[in-house]
């Protein structure tokens, strides 16, 4: 089964490969990983437990990265066994270029099942291959494009002093309308 597909990340190329080279990264982008070390000289030994129609299973599995040019492109490549749910083996073609909001990401993927796994059938193995895909390069942009400092002048407004009520007054403080309160909420929490 292959799968072709791109996206734009919103930065620059080389935080988007340095990324690509980063168990962390990597860790928090890969649907159903438990567990990835290693490093991108070496390769990564990674723990993914993942629901295939009726066959749950926990791959263990090791990726390595060839054909490496710096900032341009990388082939990763990775296999992963199941026990009794067989096990799954591919490599993803990935190649990085400029692009006018940031780094364009193009990947193709290439993998194979076995065993139980492969009894379920091409249509569902095709489905889940591509949604994790998705899934992954999802993460993966998110995960890029997520800036944990806001800069300066993003930062989020200091909330406004509450207006005094005054021992005279029988009105209460009027609190900010909805519209507002949402509007600082994004700003703060980008949701």
């Amino acid at each position: 089964m292959e799968l072709h597909d791109s996206r734009v990340i919103a930065a620059p190329r080389s935080k988007v490969w340095e990324a690509l080279l980063s168990a962390d990264i990597l860790k928090e982008c890969v649907p159903g990983c438990k567990e990835m070390s290693g490093t991108a000289e070496n390769g990564f030994a990674a723990t993914v437990v993942q629901k295939v129609g009726p066959v749950k299973a926990t791959f263990k599995g090791e990726v390595t990265l060839s054909d490496m040019v710096d900032q341009e492109s990388v082939k990763l490549s990775g296999e992963g066994k199941g026990g009794a749910a067989g096990f799954a083996k591919g490599a993803a073609d990935v190649t990085l270029s400029d692009a006018p909001e940031g780094t364009l990401l193009a990947y193709n993927v290439d993998a194979r099942v076995g065993g139980k796994l492969a009894q379920l059938g091409g249509r569902v193995i095709d489905g889940v291959a591509k949604k994790m895909a998705d899934q992954f390069f999802e993460n993966f942009q998110n995960a890029v494009e997520e800036d944990p400092q806001p800069a300066p002048a993003e930062a989020a407004p200091e909330p406004a002093a509450a207006p005094a009520v005054s021992e005279t007054s029988a009105e209460p403080a009027q609190a900010a309308p909805p519209e507002e309160k949402k509007g600082w909420f994004k700003r703060l929490f980008g949701g």
